[in-house]
């Protein structure tokens, strides 16, 4: 066969695996993942030879130390992998909870019910404790799962996703419920997402370019985000202590993720007093500041920013700053140049807050808390599949209640239409 060939058996199977799954009782799904977490540590040695390989290529391609600390595991990464494969187990299951409930004029008793999406197809980039993570929720969650890693993790998610497997085989469950794409071609990746047939839903985690490569050529549904243009808004009423120390761990803490800090407004009653303090800060941690005039008159070291930067997701020590009169044009600002990810106000004043809240359209808005914190994990999901700024079928950070959805489930007593 094929890669075409191969893919369509591989997406069938998932299918057929999916209905095998989905029945399964979270005492069972619980077990799974549980037996999963500790074969994980016991094939540590084989993993780290395999992750070895991923690396030794990496070297050969010029990948960058970045990407060559992503790619590697060891057996305190391993360690945590599992970890993780425990706490999901110790998560409530969300398939089968009965929603609503209500009752008709007639006496019909109308409720919805959570149940598994199918199966689900994840395309992902580096790491490759993704492998574990996203076939841990799925699982959980009920779904058969398709993997699809990058090119350099091919030996390492191989070898992750075949003790996986191995576990569910030996529990009477299709290891078709966990696939994982063998080949490293792009036409792999084009052939996945025909596939609609079999798969129901389409995630991809990692850069922007991937993300657009597949809602441009996939068939089949897509939860997505391009990129976190994340904003901090600091009122005339902020505690510019907190403020500092909020906009510090926003921007630097990891500057590369995309719940990081990209772009601070100040309200211009506190222009004169906290920007000078904060561009200080900022610039002694390595921070490129660019602003506006007004924010320029007060920090010597920026550099006048563009149009480009309102838009920008840095993803480094990078940082737009903005003046603004009044939270009408804070609001305005984030709601045209967002990407509909975090938003974050500094303030004391409790109707502001909610006005923040009620009127900032993206999909995690925060009061007082650094936008860090827009994280699965964090926000008490337990863990994240991904995250979605597209508001079909889910908005935000995306657990386990993500990864399933909902039908309608009818009681009667005879009754009839008339």
């Amino acid at each position: 066969m094929n890669i075409s060939e191969k893919i369509r058996v591989i997406a069938r199977d998932a299918r057929q695996a999916s209905l095998a799954i989905a029945q399964l009782p979270a005492t069972v799904k619980n077990d799974l993942l549980v037996k999963m977490a500790a074969a994980l540590e016991t094939a540590a040695a084989v993993l780290i030879a395999e992750n070895t390989k991923d690396l030794e290529a990496g070297r050969q391609k010029g990948l960058s130390a970045a990407l060559l600390d992503r790619l590697m595991l060891d057996e305190k990464r391993i360690r945590g992998i599992s970890d993780s494969l425990r706490e999901v187990a110790a998560l409530p299951d969300p398939v089968g909870e009965v929603t609503r409930m209500w009752k008709r004029p007639n006496e019909l008793m109308v409720g919805k019910m959570r149940i598994p999406l199918g199966t689900i197809g994840i395309i992902y980039e580096s790491r490759p404790n993704v492998t574990a993570d996203a076939a841990a929720l799925c699982l959980k969650a009920g779904n058969a799962v398709i993997l699809r890693g990058g090119s350099e993790a091919i030996h390492s998610n191989l070898a992750i996703a075949g003790v996986l497997q191995n576990v569910l085989a030996e529990k009477g469950i299709p290891p078709a419920a966990l696939s994982l794409i063998p080949f490293t071609e792009r036409e792999a990746v084009l052939e996945m997402l025909k596939q609609e047939e079999f798969i129901d839903l389409i995630i991809p985690r990692g850069g922007e370019s991937l993300i657009r490569f597949v809602v441009e050529n996939s068939r089949i549904p897509v939860i997505k985000h391009y990129k976190g243009v994340c904003h901090i808004f600091v009122d005339q009423s902020a505690d510019l202590d907190k403020a500092a120390a909020i906009i510090v761990n926003s921007k630097t803490q990891r500057p590369g993720v995309c719940n990081a800090l990209e772009t601070l407004l100040i309200h211009k009653d506190v222009a004169a007093e906290f920007i000078p303090r904060i561009a200080k800060t900022l610039t002694m941690l390595g921070v490129e500041l660019r602003g506006d005039d007004v924010f320029c008159r007060y920090a010597p070291t920026a550099t006048p920013a563009t149009e480009e930067d309102w838009y920008a997701e840095y993803l480094e020590l990078i940082l737009s700053c903005r003046v603004v009169d009044n939270i009408d044009a804070a609001i305005d600002h984030i709601n045209r140049y967002c990407s509909l990810h975090t938003e974050s106000i500094i303030t004391s004043d409790y109707s502001r807050a909610q006005r923040f809240i009620r009127e900032v359209n993206s999909s995690c808005v925060m009061v007082n808390a650094s936008t860090r914190f827009s994280d699965g994990g964090q926000l008490g999901l337990g863990a994240e599949i991904g995250i979605s700024t597209t508001k079909l079928h889910s908005f935000g950070p995306m657990g386990l209640e993500d990864l399933t959805t909902t039908k309608f489930i009818v009681y009667g007593d005879g009754q009839v239409r008339e």
